[in-house]
């Protein structure tokens, strides 16, 4: 059976997780979850809606996604704050801490991961 349809549940935008600091928990996936409706996905309901633009969980046709540049599926459509409000900008020195903690923690998994590979 061909897919009609493809839903899609926006994680990323205003929503600001590091490895350190403020790392992702299973309580951040309960909305998700609960959207997924893993027991029946015929059930699903999109908590998006032109009166609710900021609904994580959203559901695209297959001709709208055929119809979008590239085929490129990087959708997006809640409003990025962050964008928006550009005098609302975290400190550079906080920008420039969570940028060495990433990288840290990927020079970490790397090297853990050629540990494996050694």
């Amino acid at each position: 059976m061909q897919t009609r349809e493809v839903w899609i549940y926006d994680m990323r935008t205003n929503m600001h997780f590091t490895l350190k600091k403020n790392p992702m928990t299973g309580a951040d996936l309960v909305d998700f979850i609960q959207c997924y409706n893993p027991e029946n996905r015929h059930q699903r309901t999109e908590t998006w809606s032109e009166t609710n633009p900021d609904g994580r969980w959203r559901r695209f046709s297959v001709d709208e996604i055929l119809t979008r540049d590239k085929l490129s599926l990087d959708i997006f459509w809640i409003k990025d704050k962050s964008l928006a409000d550009l005098d609302n900008l975290p400190n550079p020195d906080e920008l420039a801490q969570d940028i060495i903690e990433n990288l840290q923690s990927a020079l970490e998994s790397f090297q853990e991961l050629m540990a494996q590979l050694g």
